[in-house]
């Protein structure tokens, strides 16, 4: 393209295009990461300040960040942990504890996804785990197919902020927010978001008469053995809790030692990491770990275009000029955020929202910590439910219950998780209070 072509297309119509551009590849099905790719490119050609070799540059540099470290480490811990057995511990530790209520398995379920919010970080992976595993015992015990699979696809937002979370990861490298903090602070709302769906699951297993039969409570002794054998397991996100509070170590160094902590684990204490399941932990974490830095590569050259357009600061000033009302500003940006999270993955939503949606908040007055753990709900949440929701196809796919069902049967359950971003936003200490507390 000649110089005069894309000097008649910079600015403003230039990043129009590459917005057009970006929703006509998203409709078409194209791989996300060639999406922001070409279109951020595509902004490098339109733009005749721009040299377009710079956006090989920031491809190549996006992903040389030392906190970024962190991810790839802990997805491989992540499968290192689901690959020595500790998973099925951990439903006879949940099934111990509330396997008795009524929706015993539901319950199971979303005890589950809390427990292993601290081993996987990951919505997706758990949801599709606790497909192939739960999901067939709930219908055979009675439960509908959409309750079933709604249980199991809601609740894996709980890792969205129960630390390690790799959306917090993204969300604080990409934000330049401390990733320590972002974890301690999605504590105290991944053990509300907990509750919130088991009163949820109980209250639709009660109308619908499920677990009439209901085995007995566990006994201190039952519990107590259950806990025994997955300590090691519960014993991983407390370790990287502490270190990371106490300086031990960064949040990059974390997700190495949590590496070795899974291996030694799995090879010594549980002995069931053997070479043909190592070569699977390896593969996957090839395969997970390429998807997700192949995304954040071409994002800093979409990203790149977004600051140099200075589309923060035209947001910022945008929202203001229609309103100054600190409430109506935060409603603003959290339903485009739901919007945004119907329509895209999250690890895409995080990277790109993120240098956009940060400046707002925090210029009427939003913590970015508080900020971080809501945009991580919503977005993972966008995964749960239609037009695109990958959990959401994920769990279905797996189960052969249909989208429909699945809608049905979900709606109560994300009421639930609206009740509580509600709650987050309205009063912030509930997600500052403990990073207030611990790291002063």
């Amino acid at each position: 393209m000649s110089f005069e072509c894309r000097g008649l297309l910079q600015g403003g119509a230039g990043m129009l295009i590459v917005v057009i551009v970006f929703v006509v590849l998203l409709l078409l099905n194209m791989p996300i990461a060639f999406t922001i790719g070409i279109s951020g490119l595509l902004f490098f050609i339109l733009e005749p300040n721009l040299p377009i070799n710079l956006a090989i540059q920031r491809f190549v540099s996006g992903t040389q960040s030392f906190p970024l470290l962190a991810v790839p480490f802990f997805v491989l811990a992540g499968n290192l942990l689901n690959a020595t057995g500790i998973t099925k511990r951990l439903i006879r530790f949940a099934n111990a504890l509330t396997g008795h209520l009524v929706g015993g398995l539901a319950h199971v379920s979303i005890v589950l996804s809390a427990l292993m919010g601290g081993i996987s970080g990951s919505a997706n992976a758990d949801a599709a785990m606790q497909s192939r595993i739960l999901a067939p015992q709930m219908m055979q015990k009675g439960y509908s197919g959409g309750y079933s699979v709604a249980v199991i696809a809601v609740s894996a937002l709980i890792t969205a902020t129960i630390p390690p979370s790799i959306g917090l990861i993204l969300y604080g490298f990409v934000g330049q927010v401390s990733i320590g903090q972002l974890f301690i602070a999605g504590i105290v709302p991944g053990i509300l978001m907990t509750l919130l769906l088991m009163i949820a699951a109980f209250v639709i297993a009660k109308k619908n008469d499920y677990d009439l039969d209901r085995p007995r409570r566990a006994t201190f002794k039952e519990v107590a053995v259950a806990f025994k054998e997955s300590f090691w397991g519960l014993l991983f996100p407390v370790i990287l809790i502490v270190g990371i509070r106490f300086g031990v170590f960064t949040p990059s160094e974390a997700g190495a030692f949590a590496v070795v902590y899974a291996f030694i684990i799995g090879k010594f204490v549980y002995r069931e990491l053997d070479q043909k399941s190592m070569r699977t932990v390896l593969k996957d974490t090839v395969e997970d770990n390429g998807v997700i830095m192949l995304i954040i590569a071409a994002a800093s050259i979409l990203g790149y275009a977004i600051t140099f357009a200075r589309i923060p600061q035209t947001t910022v000033n945008t929202l203001l000029g229609i309103t100054e009302n600190p409430v109506i500003i935060m409603l603003i940006v959290l339903l485009f955020l739901l919007l945004a999270g119907m329509v895209m993955e999250s690890t895409v939503n995080t990277i790109l929202l993120t240098p956009i949606l940060l400046p707002v908040v925090t210029s009427i007055g939003v913590d970015p910590v508080h900020f971080g753990v809501i945009m991580m709900t919503i977005v993972t949440m966008g995964g749960m439910t239609p037009p695109v929701g990958v959990t959401m196809y994920t769990v279905c796919s797996l189960t052969g219950v249909s989208v429909g069902d699945y809608i049905k049967s979900a709606t109560p359950f994300l009421l639930a998780v609206i009740v509580l971003i509600a709650l987050m936003t309205i009063f912030p200490q509930i997600v500052m209070f403990l990073p207030e507390l611990l790291m002063r």
